[in-house]
């Protein structure tokens, strides 16, 4: 399988964020990506769109439902939120979506910083492999792989993908 290069998507995955948003009536989105691929992907979709506008980034780790299983990942970082979160539209940037798991942990730890007017969610690529109902506003192409592969998105600069094969 050959995967779309992110420079391929992502001046598409800008034209339909901005229709999106124009649709909505939502002139002033604040940027959320989530660390650390979407944080990537976030930084290059601004770069896309030309918006110089501040970035934040969300470390989801203390809210995820698998914490305890798992364990703490080494490189925990916390969240940087250079803006209010109350009333404000804002856009959440992943690299992959895949269980929903981790965007379920983003909405979570948003909410705790305030009541945004919306959420838009914008991702890379979305897997088709959803536990949860979450689904992006804003694509850059859906796969259907099978259970043992997976995407590996690599950056900052230049964003690179690779496809892995999980050892059984």
């Amino acid at each position: 399988m050959t995967l779309p290069s992110p420079a391929e998507l992502l001046p598409k995955m800008a034209g339909a964020l901005i229709g999106h948003l124009n649709q909505r009536q939502i002139a002033e989105p604040r940027f959320i990506g989530i660390r650390t691929g979407g944080v990537w992907v976030a930084q290059a979709l601004l770069e896309a769109l030309g918006n110089a506008a501040p970035l934040g980034v969300l470390d989801v780790s203390f809210y995820r439902d698998d914490f305890t299983q798992s364990g703490l990942h080494p490189q925990v970082q916390p969240s940087e939120l250079p803006f209010e979160i109350e009333g404000q539209h804002l856009v959440l940037i992943d690299d992959v979506l895949m269980s929903g798991r981790t965007i379920r942990a983003a909405l979570n730890e948003l909410f705790d910083y305030g009541r945004p007017a919306s959420v838009t969610l914008v991702c890379l690529f979305d897997l088709n492999a959803r536990d949860l109902p979450i689904r992006p506003d804003v694509v850059g192409a859906t796969l259907s792989l099978p259970a043992n592969q997976r995407i590996k998105l690599s950056g900052p600069t230049p964003l690179t993908l690779e496809l892995q094969t999980l050892a059984n």
